[in-house]
């Protein structure tokens, strides 16, 4: 059986850190190997759920249809979040497979995107409550975000002198692309601000806020 996977982000800086995508991947990949199946490629869409025009997606549906793959995903909720858009994407007769539920008939589909996206539309109430009431005490909304958004920006920039040596060392050792100097600081034991491996936008990231130019 063949496949192509479609992995997708909600955010900008998910996508470019590879944060998310990469446990997506990790699961794809451990089922395509349960079944003896073979990845022909991978499309990754930063977008919100809430968004039903995919251009990646299309791209997707698009190289199955060539193939005769099937799209693969990690989970259903990568595709959508709504009952009218998995039943257009099953109206499209391209077979796919959601990984936590690989098993799933288009009957039950239905019902778990039905039940999906009633707990999303009570949860987006809940919160609009909860702000009005904030608001209506005179709560400033968003302080705490603006605090925690500096936290975060001075915990970057620390994090980045940590590691200023180690990529000196790795472009002394030779490297001088992204790729490479990932390769080095994941070889040599530096981790991320995560605390995880390295990723050429990682490196990226960490050489902007060095104030240096990329390698």
């Amino acid at each position: 059986m063949q496949f192509y996977s479609y992995l997708r982000v909600s955010t900008t800086k998910q996508g470019f850190d590879g944060l998310g995508v990469e446990s997506q991947r990790e699961a794809v990949r451990r089922y395509c190997d349960q079944v003896q199946g073979e990845l022909l490629g991978e499309f990754v869409e930063v977008e919100s759920g809430k968004r039903n025009n995919r251009p990646v997606l299309a791209e997707a549906l698009a190289a199955c249809r060539t193939k005769r793959a099937t799209l693969v995903i990690a989970k259903l909720d990568r595709l959508g979040r709504s009952v009218s858009f998995i039943a257009g994407l099953m109206d499209t007769k391209v077979p796919f497979v959601a990984v936590d539920m690989p098993f799933a008939t288009p009957l039950l589909l239905h019902v778990m995107s039905a039940f999906a996206q009633h707990e999303r539309e009570m949860i987006s109430a809940r919160t609009r409550g909860a702000l009005a009431a904030a608001k209506a005490r005179g709560a400033v909304l968003g302080a705490n975000g603006k605090v925690l958004a500096a936290k975060n920006r001075a915990d970057a920039m620390a994090h980045a002198e940590t590691v200023r040596q180690a990529i000196v060392h790795a472009r002394e050792a030779g490297c001088v692309s992204l790729p490479q100097i990932a390769a080095f600081l994941t070889k040599h034991g530096h981790k991320t601000a995560a605390g995880g491996r390295w990723y050429p936008t990682t490196v990226r990231r960490v050489l902007a806020r060095m104030q240096a130019p990329d390698a």
